[in-house]
């Protein structure tokens, strides 16, 4: 089964730390990532551009309207995404949990996903 693991957190402390604090936080990641990608359960893991560069699509208005920003309506952003195949809810949080402690604050979202077009990282769709 697939899962997507959301990362949010406050943007403007992440934005606010220094070079050397997001590298650090990105080399334990990177340890977490290692393993992962050794048992075959990582996919895509993406790290989105701040908010300022987003643009939202509001489908209920015809035609539809173009908005700068991402207009969530959370203290926190969504800051990225894994795709991880595994088993079962249960190692999805497993996972969750070694980002967490390589990456302190925020929150992870994990969701099953149902394929409508399968990428690289495999599995089936659902």
């Amino acid at each position: 089964m697939l899962y997507a693991i959301l990362c949010y957190h406050d943007e403007a402390v992440v934005g606010a730390w220094s070079k050397d604090e997001d590298d650090a936080v990105m080399a334990k990641l990177a340890v977490v990532h290692g393993k992962l990608a050794a048992s075959g359960k990582l996919g895509p893991v993406a790290r989105l551009l701040p908010t300022t560069a987003a643009t939202t699509l509001r489908k209920d208005s015809d035609p539809p309207l173009v908005l700068d920003g991402p207009f969530a309506e959370t203290k926190e952003q969504l800051l990225g995404f894994y795709v991880v195949e595994v088993a079962s809810l249960d190692g999805a949080l497993e996972i969750a949990r070694d980002l967490g402690r390589a990456n302190p604050g925020g929150a992870y979202e994990i969701r099953p996903i149902g394929l409508f077009q399968p990428g690289h990282a495999g599995g089936n769709a659902t």
